[in-house]
């Protein structure tokens, strides 16, 4: 892998803002790429770590979004929103965003990480197996709030 750096977004910069507008539509086609007062407030928040892969120039690569909250059981860790630019993958940076996303959350106490990924994301749920994730047999359920 050529040299990438994972960083802990500090700061909800125009090029983290610009970076999100042209990853997100790559992950989700109905998700609206949050404005600066969205960015703001998420890496802002105690509960979120928004993890950025980045080239030697500065480029943003890729993203990873790990929640981290107590509740009564212990500390949650969840990955969502993985996602590498097109021209960027087959690298190893998915891999790298997860590795760090494992040990910030094994930093803060938390004993498991969960994350969802759709069946068809064929080369996600291989690198997730390959990591050391394991498939859970559980129901996820959605309620829609609109």
């Amino acid at each position: 892998m050529d040299a990438v750096r994972i960083e802990v977004a500090q700061t909800a910069s125009d090029d983290l803002l610009a970076a999100l507008a042209a990853l997100l539509p790559q992950l989700s086609r109905s998700a609206a790429p949050p404005d600066a007062p969205a960015l703001e407030r998420l890496v802002r928040s105690p509960a979120v770590r928004l993890l950025v892969a980045r080239d030697d120039g500065g480029t943003v690569l890729g993203m990873l979004t790990l929640a981290l909250f107590p509740i009564p059981t212990g500390t949650r860790a969840w990955i969502e929103d993985v996602v590498v630019d097109e021209r960027a993958r087959g690298r190893g940076i998915a891999a790298a965003l997860t590795q760090r996303a494992l040990d910030l959350a094994r930093s803060e106490g938390a004993r498991t990480v969960e994350l969802t990924s759709r069946p068809d994301r064929e080369a996600a749920n291989r690198l997730y197996a390959r990591l050391g994730f394991k498939r859970r047999e559980t129901n996820v359920y959605r309620y829609e709030l609109d």
